[in-house]
């Protein structure tokens, strides 16, 4: 073996971790063996937008796997409400052992079978991982009880009394109910390799906070950006345009539990600014759209409209500089402030005059209508300052930033939220940037590095504000891959009746997208084998009551957005899809409405759910077939390498 210079230097860095040959060694037996180990479980869920109850309970049940398994494993030996009862114990443990308690006569019996039970399952949930991977899930207080209890020894006649003493000793000590909770929520983690999230966090539902707390524990996560979470990150870098448009969105939907409860962002500003201004106007326009359920008093729907009118007002100015600011981004088609007819009060749009369904507008002069007043532009500063000294947005956005995407290439699928935008004939969009046309792909992933730099940049403010404004065209713009709609038409929703005007006209994407020749030609576009691969897409609800499937172009292209969030599901008919893929294929499961974690629990009732296996492998797919599988190669042929310079006298062992 030839080893030059630069690898040498390379090989050297090397010894520092795998110092001698014995460890050099014993590196290369453990990661040739991880090869032949089955495909984790991957988990790929999109459009959750907000409803964090229903998230966690899809991942602490890993759409139905954890149920599975339990099948497997206990169908001929538990009853099906012994199984239920099992499963709800895995996934809230600690809610759900009181309970459990409260019913048993014989608490030390219900804790031995119990802790058996739990132990059988870790075991097999855990059989996919190396020994390492498993070890690190396991909790510190318990970790080397709990590696004891994962050897099967209940077959062996010398460690069976072994085995139950170390059970015995766990419920004299008190420790039962710890214990549980801890193989529980081990269980949890195991069941899923690896979650992809793909898109739309935030906005409409109550609790993208909770859902972001939730996602940073996640042992291995990607995420690939959905037009909601870039108009969050543009709003954490401080865009005021993005900013305003996160406070417009909030108060669209009565939704201030994230913004002010989760993030602590005052709106106390906007709260004068807006009675000071629009104290004496009805702001009929503008009466939020709460959740069912979501009880307010007149009073404060009435005070949250006359804020919604003030922030839509600045958002309108703030859009209309940005636009003039970007004639490259070609939205003059957006600026409608300065074509109203103040004096009669009507809007001349596509020739025809459509008359305002407002026209109290008391901060807009007719002649310079983009700016913005003294006490606007003071409420858009103090707002700015607030995002920008948040402290768990600025945590939670940095998340989006490190595990984050416009896409992503992953064992053979690429997974995206919106869409590839295109032309009428189904060819793909160029994109014209610097001079030189480049494609939708190349487009992606320089906005990918853009908006970095919109947020991380510190010194070349030039640099800043570009990707900044790059986050709110991501949002909004009509080639944007995020939003994928000619316009979004703010103004016409709020202030012309004529609905023809509202409509967004979908990018023909969605008009190609069914086929299979399309499909395979985005494929090949992101350099997969379009005869093994697959799309994974989110965004836009599959409206399954109106006979739509989320089967796309013969199988090869998978919409997974079914309606998480409450205010898709009269659309929809269902609530949320999600895929599994394992070392068997792939599985979609469709989700009906999640009521509570409280009636999960109490009840037992776990999402109802049906699945649908997709594609089924005649041989089980093991890690070496796998993106990890070619990354486990690459390394074990620098250990190689490594091993040649010990053996070879080229590197000392330390």
């Amino acid at each position: 073996m030839d080893i030059n210079q630069d690898q040498l230097s390379y090989l050297r860095l090397l010894s520092k971790q795998y110092p001698t040959i014995q460890e050099t060694s014993t590196a290369i037996i453990n990661l040739a063996a991880q090869l032949e180990l089955p495909k984790g479980t991957e988990h790929f869920v999109s459009d959750v937008h907000g409803e964090y109850e229903a998230l966690r309970h899809v991942l602490k049940n890993g759409s139905g796997s954890i149920r599975r398994r339990i099948n497997e494993i206990f169908g001929d030996s538990l009853s099906l409400p012994e199984r239920r009862n099992l499963a709800t114990l895995i996934y809230y443990p600690r809610q759900k052992l009181p309970l459990i308690l409260s019913t048993v006569s014989d608490e030390a019996e219900w804790y031995s079978q119990t802790l058996a039970r739990l132990i059988k399952v870790v075991r097999s949930v855990s059989s996919k991982y190396p020994r390492a991977t498993v070890e690190s899930f396991m909790p510190e207080p318990f970790a080397q009880t709990i590696e004891e209890l994962l050897i099967d020894q209940e077959n062996n006649p010398d460690r069976i009394s072994y085995y139950q003493t170390l059970i015995e000793t766990i419920i004299t000590t008190g420790s039962a109910q710890a214990f549980i909770a801890a193989l529980a929520e081990m269980i949890q983690r195991l069941a899923i390799a690896r979650l992809h999230l793909i898109g739309d966090i935030y906005d409409r539902g109550p609790g993208a906070h909770l859902i972001m707390d939730l996602l940073q524990e996640q042992h291995n996560l990607d995420i690939q950006w959905g037009n909601h979470d870039m108009l969050w990150m543009g709003a954490a870098a401080g865009s005021d345009a993005c900013i305003a448009n996160v406070v417009r969105v909030c108060l669209r939907y009565a939704n201030m539990d994230t913004i002010e409860n989760g993030y602590a962002i005052s709106l106390l500003p906007l709260v004068s600014f807006a009675i000071e201004t629009y104290g004496d106007d009805s702001c009929g326009q503008f009466i939020p759209k709460p959740e069912p359920g979501e009880d307010f008093t007149e009073q404060e729907l009435q005070l949250m409209a006359r804020m919604h009118k003030a922030i839509t007002i600045i958002q309108l100015k703030l859009e209309g500089q940005l636009i003039q600011r970007r004639p490259d981004y070609q939205m003059s088609d957006r600026l409608l402030l300065d074509k109203i007819d103040y004096e009669r009060g009507c809007l001349p749009l596509d020739g025809q005059f459509h008359p305002l369904l407002d026209i109290n507008f008391p901060t807009i002069d007719p002649q310079q209508p983009y700016r913005l007043t003294g006490h606007e532009a003071s409420v858009v500063e103090k707002l700015r300052i607030s995002f920008s000294n948040s402290r768990r947005l600025q945590s939670h956005v940095r998340l989006l930033f490190s595990k984050g995407g416009m896409y992503l290439v992953h064992n053979g699928n690429l997974l995206y939220h919106g869409c590839i935008p295109m032309n009428t004939d189904g060819s793909f969009k160029s994109f014209r940037i610097e001079g030189k046309d480049v494609s939708a792909r190349e487009f992606m992933e320089r906005a990918d590095r853009l908006v970095r730099q919109g947020y991380f940049s510190t010194h070349q403010m030039e640099q800043k504000q570009d990707g900044m404004d790059l986050m709110w065209y991501l949002w909004s713009g009509a080639q944007s891959p995020l939003f994928g709609k000619k316009k979004m038409a703010t103004f016409e929703r709020y202030f012309l009746a004529d609905t023809a005007t509202h409509r967004e006209a979908r990018n023909p994407y969605y008009d190609w997208r069914d086929k299979e020749e399309t499909a395979c030609k985005i494929l090949k576009k992101f350099g997969l084998d379009p005869d093994t691969s697959h799309i994974i897409n989110g965004h836009v609800p599959v409206k399954v009551n109106k006979g739509e499937s989320p089967l796309k172009a013969g199988g090869k292209l998978i919409v997974i957005d079914g309606g998480f969030s409450k205010a898709y599901q009269k659309q929809t008919g269902i609530a949320g899809y999600t895929l599994v893929f394992n070392s068997y294929g792939l599985l979609l499961a469709a989700h009906q409405p999640f009521e509570s974690a409280q009636k999960a629990i109490e009840e037992e009732a776990d999402i109802e759910s049906s699945t649908e296996i997709l594609e089924t492998n005649r041989q089980r797919i093991r890690v070496g077939d796998t993106d990890l599988g070619r990354e486990i190669q690459q390394s074990l042929a620098e250990l190689q390498a490594l091993l040649h310079a010990y053996r070879s006298g080229l590197i000392k062992e330390r």
